[in-house]
């Protein structure tokens, strides 16, 4: 029994896919398909049933990925630290573009000068999370607490909102209610403009009823049009802050409590010495 099957096996069944498995490894499709087939072979038993988009383990499949995974993850942690093994550790992340590229990224960049590999993946909370228990991800970033089984969620960072918009737009008056707004165009985050509802409803105590004139997929696009004087909008403020330090962005409301939004570090309960690793660093940082 050789351990590069082993690693093969399990690197394809946390992947759902021979694909997936063989990018990880940095292996061609057809030597990882020929050391699943040594492995079964040698096992006397299918470990996967192959699916038209994927593969799906066998009941023999899961009891061996338990039994192992552990095992190899920690000798694999062993080879790459103190062995100088040439395999880098890959990471598979996801969580919001905005959150990933502002926070995190920067956050893990001593980690990747030194050697970890990072595959991000943008997107919303339900998506990710399949992801994540499908094994296509190692850690996700979600802006709503799960309550999935076999998945372990830390909180990580608590984000404040903020009413932006550029100097021109600067109302005569304090802003109290939204009616002082209906002169500025609204810029959302997404169709149905979530963080501006949550605004509208917490701070206002009113639901929006105004359609946004401009709708992004991104934060930073919403930023970007917002200094370009385009209208208003409302930011986290991790996000404006240093436009709003330079007079670049004016605060249109200060509630006394602005709305916040706590996000989730989530990891599967079995993750890999790797992904631990990666949450204790990204937990140190971003609560600090």
């Amino acid at each position: 029994m050789s351990l590069d099957l082993l690693r093969t096996f399990l690197a394809v069944h946390r992947a759902g896919s021979i694909t997936g498995g063989a990018q990880v490894l940095g292996l061609s499709q057809p030597t990882v398909t020929a050391q699943l087939k040594t492995l079964e072979r040698n096992l006397g038993r299918p470990l996967f049933d192959r699916l038209p988009r994927g593969v799906r383990p066998t009941s023999a499949g899961n009891e061996l990925a338990r039994r192992i995974a552990d095992p190899v993850d920690t000798l694999q942690a062993l080879l790459s630290t103190e062995l100088d093994d040439p395999t880098p550790a890959t990471l598979h992340l996801g969580g919001p573009s905005d959150f990933l590229c502002h926070q995190v990224l920067p956050a893990l960049a001593t980690r990747i000068a030194t050697g970890l590999q990072v595959r991000t993946t943008f997107g919303l909370p339900d998506d990710l999370l399949d992801r994540l228990q499908d094994r296509s991800l190692d850690l996700v970033i979600s802006s709503t607490r799960p309550r999935r089984a076999g998945l372990r969620a830390t909180p990580c960072y608590d984000e404040t909102f903020t009413l932006v918009a550029a100097p021109h737009w600067a109302p005569a008056a304090p802003v109290t209610t939204p009616d002082q707004l209906r002169a500025i165009p609204l810029i959302a985050y997404a169709e149905e403009a979530p963080i501006l509802r949550r605004y509208w409803r917490t701070v206002f105590n009113t639901r929006l009823s105004r359609t946004p004139d401009l709708v992004v997929p991104d934060l930073r696009g919403a930023l970007a049009t917002t200094l370009a004087g385009a209208g208003l909008t409302v930011l986290p403020t991790y996000l404006c802050h240093p436009h709003l330090t330079n007079g670049t962005l004016i605060p249109l409301a200060t509630p006394e409590v602005p709305p916040l939004n706590t996000l989730y570090l989530t990891t599967r309960t079995d993750g890999g010495p790797t992904t631990t690793a990666v949450q204790e660093h990204l937990l140190a940082v971003l609560q600090s």
